[in-house]
């Protein structure tokens, strides 16, 4: 009799667990095919909270991009960039990136952007929302691509309402990861390596990213419309000779392409914008099969629920669910590794930023003396080479993550250049009986204001009044249109390095 209980009590003991585990199976197995249910998203949804009823978990996380707000002036950091991006917009303001909560209202308050009074306002044009929000591929949809890449960037002030979202990254019909600029397919597809057509699922993971996170020009491109003769200014990555900083320069040499002339020292310019991709795609990371969302949307778990996390951030902000699934030891060793090696980054940097400023003002020094254009020729060559590599190397904030050894010797290239153009330049004043000329201080941001001009205080006061006026007028327009996600701008405070 005893016996008989003994078996039956270890068989409930056994039998209650297992039940409760295929309850609990079966519970996941169907949270699991509901997360793998396509749900019913228009064409061209751009509110991502919309999205978020279908996806709640990825949708909260992405809500903490919000999180990272901080404004950090770079200029103010780094006074020698006023000099270096001297007739650039660059030179008014820039920051480092905020969280991608963040992205579209940093585009339309920083100082680069200007104050717009009308649609036809300048100075910048329709290409510098592309990257910050999926109402572009949706007003690209409607309007044409050259319509759409035609014009300034006010013309879309009132329709580019939504921070970049879920709809720049998923095809809303089977929620796959699908390329919304076709621009990036053509640089592929010029570049060679991979083909657009060809990419898998784990390309997408990093394609998806380097729709935004890469270099980038505006191709003038002429088109009529409808009898009416227009030029747009068509983004395009200038991949066709490779992926390297040395590819790109002969590009954009051969193509015979400059941002701007520098103010001062009459350089043809070329702004890197952040070839984040590219620098990726040189990198070991790359090279071992990772995809950029393996490090900055790393997965997570839920009980039985496994999914991309969409905080998008520094894989340092998670080193044990990111960096040390692959390396060794402990999180503070790593952060300590990290930190040690950016400072060798840094210190070539700074070593750049000052060269390269010093050759700007000697070049205007050369010029105000009388200096002709075959003297300085191939001083401002090696300016314009050396700021490009310099520029390469860290206007994509991850790129010594991505590629180290590489992102050095690209410095490190910057500085030879740099230093070449002053041997030049020292030659050329020499001839003009100045090869004692020292450049003037240029050891802060308002010094570096003064040194080019800049009527700083002017600009933040027609760019308040832009935010207080036409601003408010596209927010009111948006909210007509049903396109307007208020969830987009919840507790979002206006924070600016200018106005702080």
């Amino acid at each position: 009799m005893k016996k008989s209980l003994v078996v039956a009590s270890l068989c409930v003991l056994v039998t209650v667990p297992m039940a409760l585990l295929t309850v609990s199976i079966k519970e996941n197995k169907a949270e699991q095919q509901a997360i793998g249910a396509v749900p019913a998203i228009k064409d061209f949804e751009t509110r991502s909270s919309e999205w978020g009823k279908h996806y709640p978990r990825q949708y909260d996380t992405y809500m903490q991009t919000r999180k990272s707000d901080d404004i950090t002036d770079v200029v103010k950091q780094d006074p020698e960039l006023v000099v270096m991006w001297a007739g650039y917009p660059f030179s008014k303001d820039y920051n480092k990136p905020r969280g991608h909560y963040y992205a579209l209202e940093d585009n339309i308050n920083t100082l680069r952007t200007a104050a717009p009074v009308d649609k036809d306002s300048g100075p910048l044009p329709t290409a510098c929302w592309t990257c910050k929000s999926p109402d572009v591929p949706r007003l690209i949809k409607r309007d044409g691509e050259l319509e759409y890449f035609t014009g300034k960037w006010a013309k879309y002030g009132d329709e580019v309402a939504n921070t970049i979202g879920c709809g720049d990254c998923h095809d809303n019909k089977t929620m796959k990861l699908a390329i919304s600029r076709d621009y990036l397919k053509r640089g592929l597809d010029a570049e060679g390596s991979l083909k657009a057509a060809d990419a898998t699922h784990q390309d997408l993971r990093s394609l998806v990213c380097a729709q935004c996170h890469a270099e980038y020009y505006f191709r003038k491109t002429e088109w009529e419309d409808k009898g009416t003769k227009k030029t747009a200014a068509v983004v395009t990555f200038p991949w066709s000779k490779g992926f390297s900083a040395e590819n790109m320069e002969a590009f954009y040499d051969e193509y015979n392409f400059s941002d701007w002339t520098h103010q001062l020292s009459k350089a043809p310019m070329i702004k890197a914008q952040h070839p984040d991709y590219e620098t990726f795609v040189t990198g070991v990371h790359s090279r071992n099969g990772l995809a950029c969302a393996d490090c900055h949307m790393p997965y997570v778990r839920e009980g039985g629920v496994k999914y991309s996390s969409h905080k998008v951030g520094s894989p340092l902000d998670n080193i044990g669910n990111t960096c040390l699934n692959c390396h060794k030891g402990t999180e503070k060793e790593f952060r300590e590794t990290v930190e040690k090696k950016l400072k060798r980054k840094d210190e070539l940097a700074a070593m750049a930023m000052d060269i390269l400023a010093r050759a700007h003002l000697e070049a205007a020094k050369a010029w105000e003396l009388g200096a002709n254009a075959e003297e300085m020729k191939a001083a401002l060559q090696d300016i314009r080479h050396g700021q490009w590599r310099w520029d390469y190397a860290v206007a994509g904030h991850g790129a010594f993550f991505h590629a180290p050894e590489e992102t050095l010797r690209v410095l490190a290239g910057a500085i030879n250049k740099g230093q070449d153009a002053r041997l030049k330049l020292r030659i050329v004043l020499a001839k003009y009986n100045a090869a004692d000329y020292v450049a003037p201080d240029f050891s802060t941001k308002e010094k570096g204001h003064k040194l080019v001009g800049m009527d700083f205080a002017k600009l933040v006061e027609e760019k308040k009044t832009f935010l207080d006026g036409l601003r408010q007028e596209w927010i009111k327009q948006q909210e007509a249109k049903g396109i307007y996600d208020p969830d987009s701008r919840k507790d979002m405070k206006l924070k600016t390095s200018y106005l702080q």
